[in-house]
């Protein structure tokens, strides 16, 4: 499965939800309105519309915050063994 937004996770293997969620708390401890904004996508599958929304922030900056979050999450997933499938697919 893919880190698409507003698809949930269901579905995904635990270790990967669990790698997913471990390095959503160290990505948080430096960028924690883009972490909120990956928990409500991903996790409780709001759009990026309802996330800008739920945060204040625009949808352009929703949409900036989105695509490096994605590619810290990556990043960060295939140092910790390769588990960024979830997030490429």
């Amino acid at each position: 499965m893919e880190l698409k937004g507003n698809e949930l996770a269901n579905g995904e293997p635990d270790e990967t939800l669990l790698a997913i969620d471990e390095a959503l708390d160290r990505f948080a401890l430096r960028h924690e309105e883009e972490s909120e904004l990956v928990k409500l996508r991903y996790f409780e599958g709001l759009t990026l519309k309802e996330a800008a929304a739920a945060l204040g922030i625009t949808q352009s900056t929703a949409k900036r915050h989105w695509a490096y979050s994605r590619a810290w999450l990556c990043a960060e997933l295939q140092k910790a063994g390769g588990r960024s499938q979830a997030l490429r697919k």
